[in-house]
């Protein structure tokens, strides 16, 4: 195992509520000028979860499971508590169902979705049946500020718990860790959510428009919850690019229709030196490492 500062973190409570859906305009405006009306972000999503294809759904960014939002108002801001929520939360935590039907129920946040800002938590087809919006959701947050204390200065550990960490289970190559994920890709190719100027929260898009690059990269297989990297991205400190650099992040919501979008990534390690070298390995999907799913 890699040595971590995993006996120095804080474990704490964050709670949200799962999200009604929203739209915000009825027409959804394709790349190519057709208007659609699809489904999109909110709600409990019953039959979509981690695991799942991210192409190929009559849908525009729907979120896979239960989505969460912090809803209380914080007078010095209006937002600061959801700000919490989406920052403090961590892929791979575990969250427990604290009302309604479900109460006592366990499921996994499995991403986070910006400029909307949801959390993404995983439940059983059962618990899912059983939760209705407005329910509450207590998130076990633990990973922030997660550090690797050998061999890797320059690697950042971002949004990762230490359980998903040690399921991933990356290993060192000389001066530089080995990473399995599902699939490559050029950040040429990424779109919403660059600018942003951290990672902690939120993601950004793989947009997916120009087939060749699809077929080069073997995108039509993205699935929900694939670990992927993004080669010559910088997540330190924002999203750039930067040539050498690698990142890692984990696929969270489905493909877009509109310009600029694509599956969204949740960044989960980063390196401004290239010292990330990631492996193609087939079953490098949360649902499979943290063993989410009987039937993956």
């Amino acid at each position: 195992m890699l040595k971590t500062n995993v006996d120095r973190l804080i474990k704490l409570s964050v709670v949200g509520e799962v999200a009604s859906p929203t739209i915000r305009n009825v027409y959804t405006i394709s790349a190519t000028g057709r208007p659609q009306v699809l489904p999109g972000v909110g709600g409990v999503t019953y039959n979509l979860r981690v695991g799942d294809s991210a192409l190929g759904w009559e849908a525009d960014h729907v979120e896979p499971g239960a989505s969460v939002v912090n809803r209380e108002n914080d007078p010095r801001s209006g937002q600061g508590a959801n700000t919490a929520f989406n920052v403090l939360a961590c892929v791979g935590n575990q969250a427990v169902v604290a009302s309604g039907e479900a109460k006592g129920d366990i499921g996994t946040v499995v991403g986070k979705h910006g400029g909307i800002e949801h959390v993404m938590v995983d439940f059983s087809k059962e618990v899912l049946e059983k939760l209705l919006p407005g329910d509450k959701i207590l998130i076990k947050s633990y990973g922030t500020g997660l550090k690797l204390q050998q061999y890797f200065p320059d690697i950042k550990v971002i949004n990762t718990d230490p359980a998903l960490l040690e399921a991933w289970d990356p290993q060192p190559i000389g001066e530089k860790l080995g990473v399995p994920v599902t699939h490559h890709i050029p950040a040429a190719i990424m779109g919403s959510g660059l600018g942003a100027n951290q990672t902690n929260s939120g993601d950004y898009d793989i947009q997916l428009f120009d087939e060749t690059i699809v077929e080069q990269y073997g995108l039509e297989t993205l699935r929900l919850g694939d670990l992927v990297a993004i080669i010559d991205a910088d997540h330190s400190f924002g999203r750039i690019y930067r040539r050498g650099a690698v990142s890692v992040g984990v696929v969270v919501h489905t493909n877009c229709i509109c310009a600029g979008h694509g599956p969204g990534v949740t960044t989960l390690m980063t390196s401004s030196e290239g010292r990330i070298v990631p492996h193609i390995t087939p079953d490098a999907n949360i649902a499979s490492l943290l063993k989410l799913r009987a039937d993956i």
